[in-house]
């Protein structure tokens, strides 16, 4: 009895080692010797791994960038130019710098602007709440404020503000991955340039419907009234659908559209107060 244990140990021993050597060889015939840039690229990039470069991971962005004959559709928007640049020198090839971008909430609709009509009592998530109806406000285009952008984040660049009820960007940490972007539901946040000195100016609103409907939901809405267009010297802003759009390509923020907004949906973003002027005494009364 011992002696067949054994034996059946020993051919199970015998079988392993065979099966293992003939692995090792078909291993060696097949394998397929992968290029060192391909690691020494990966080292560069920060490991985020978050696909804002519109690859699968970082591990993806340098095989696919190492075997591409040029730099051209590649862009790692966490490490931003100067992590580009790395990875250009690493290839001896030449890479375009590219403008700073950052997540944009096109959204003002707060508990002070937007009047709740009713109260969810679902699930806690937008994609949830806006898969079973409108909203919970007359506005159906405006953030749901529960958060799903804020869990997408992986730089705690964006959270819900509580007595607003709606996202709010921290541009300091947006790294312009693109999470929060594709995590919203209503497609309510934006990504836009970053602009000289970070200065930005954009119409904080997505709401298509007629100007009236707009205005008894929101009071800070866009209402489509085209006076943004109509006084912009560039060109840069459209109306389309009940609501406007500034083009940042085009945009050379001389910030006459904020001016004539009825309802201040056009948001200018770090600029420095304008100067106050003073109002000349009248001579009849000197």
């Amino acid at each position: 009895m011992t002696g067949t244990i054994l034996f059946t140990i020993a051919c199970l021993v015998a079988l392993g080692l065979l099966f293992a050597v003939v692995l090792y060889f078909v291993a060696q015939k097949f394998k397929v010797e992968e290029d060192p840039r391909i690691g020494t690229v990966e080292s560069i990039l920060p490991g985020a791994n978050c696909g804002g470069c519109g690859q699968a991971g970082c591990h993806a962005f340098a095989e696919n960038v190492v075997k591409a004959p040029s730099m051209d559709g590649f862009f790692c928007p966490v490490g931003g130019n100067p992590v580009m640049a790395k990875v250009a020198e690493a290839l001896g090839r030449a890479v375009e710098e590219k403008a700073p971008m950052v997540a944009v909430m096109r959204c003002s609709g707060s508990l002070a602007n937007r009047a709740r009509t009713n109260v969810y009592d679902g699930y806690s998530s937008c994609k949830v709440m806006a898969s079973l109806y409108a909203g919970d406000t007359g506005c159906k285009f405006g953030c749901l404020g529960k958060g799903d952008c804020e869990a997408a984040c992986q730089f705690d660049a964006i959270h819900v503000d509580p007595e607003k009820g709606i996202a709010v960007v921290d541009e300091d940490k947006c790294t312009a991955c693109g999470s929060c972007v594709k995590a919203c539901p209503k497609g309510i946040l934006e990504l836009r340039a970053k602009g000289f000195k970070n200065r930005r100016v954009f119409v904080s609103c997505i709401n298509k419907d007629k100007g009236a409907v707009t205005r008894k939901a929101c009071s800070v809405g866009c209402i489509g009234c085209g006076k943004c267009a109509k006084t912009c010297p560039f060109g840069a802003i459209t109306v389309e659908n009940n609501v406007a759009y500034i083009d940042f390509t085009k945009c050379k923020m001389c910030r006459k559209c904020v001016e004539v907004c009825p309802t201040h949906a056009i948001h200018e973003v770090n600029f420095p107060p304008k100067p106050k002027i003073e109002e000349k005494p009248n001579e009849e009364n000197v």
